[in-house]
């Protein structure tokens, strides 16, 4: 991997020298490498850029799976799933850094789809972040599908940094009985810079349950869009909240 990664992934995902554990890192479209564990196989798709993270049952571990984009004129497109074993008790390191040293927008649009098990438990970290002296834009895309088994729990901290000057994050869910879904997520913007969110949540299972709160702070000139929907189609609970 290049030194531009390096400082991105420092920055997005706190990683700095030897990676323990499972990790796929993607620099530019391509892999910059790629670890397997005994108990978390990553293998890349086929017919379609992307990976399948699979999670075998009970297993207690960190996984790291960042996104990274170092020069202009990068369109990056990713698809990738996680299977997550009956009981296991994981923690996932996402993020996206996007870097722009020239007049062509770069941008990195990544599809993360999430089959959680029977009682199975994540800890999903993602942070986003812009830079570079170019005056090409940063874009970022997310967009993160849940479908949570009973007693599952998907707990997401989302964190938007600085400098990305456009992104639309769609989060949607499907909890059956039992599973629980958190979000807590922190948007800031500044100068011409938009944010959009969107969330759909379908609460299915009985005592099924999503706490859903974004915390935004937009200056300058940018603005953000916040969109919330959840359907309770069963005795659950739910709660939403912008500031």
């Amino acid at each position: 991997m290049n030194d531009i990664t390096k400082k991105l992934l420092s920055m997005i995902s706190d990683i700095s020298g030897e990676i323990k554990g499972a990790f796929n890192i993607r620099e530019d479209g391509g892999c910059a490498g790629r670890q397997s564990t005994e108990n978390v196989d990553i293998i890349p798709k086929v017919g379609q850029p992307g990976i399948d993270i699979i999670i075998k049952p009970g297993t207690h571990e960190t996984v790291y799976i960042p996104a990274c984009v170092t020069k202009s004129n990068v369109d990056d497109l990713v698809y990738n799933d996680f299977y997550v074993g009956e009981n296991s008790d994981v923690v996932i390191v996402a993020g996206c850094g996007v870097h722009v040293d020239g007049e062509e927008d770069s941008q990195h649009n990544g599809i993360h789809r999430f089959f959680l098990a029977k009682n199975s438990k994540v800890l999903y970290l993602e942070k986003h972040y812009g830079e570079g002296d170019g005056s090409g834009k940063r874009i970022i895309n997310p967009e993160t599908e849940v479908f949570a088994e009973e007693g599952s729990t998907m707990e997401m901290n989302t964190v938007q940094i600085k400098g990305v000057d456009s992104t639309k994050r769609v989060s949607k869910a499907e909890l059956k009985d039992g599973a629980k879904l958190v979000i807590t997520e922190k948007i800031m913007t500044h100068g011409d810079q938009t944010a959009e969110t969107s969330f759909d949540v379908i609460m299915s299972g009985k005592d099924s349950s999503c706490h859903l709160v974004s915390r935004s702070v937009a200056r300058d000139n940018s603005k953000q869009v916040f969109r919330s929907y959840m359907r309770g189609d069963t005795e659950c609970y739910g709660h939403s909240e912008c500031d």
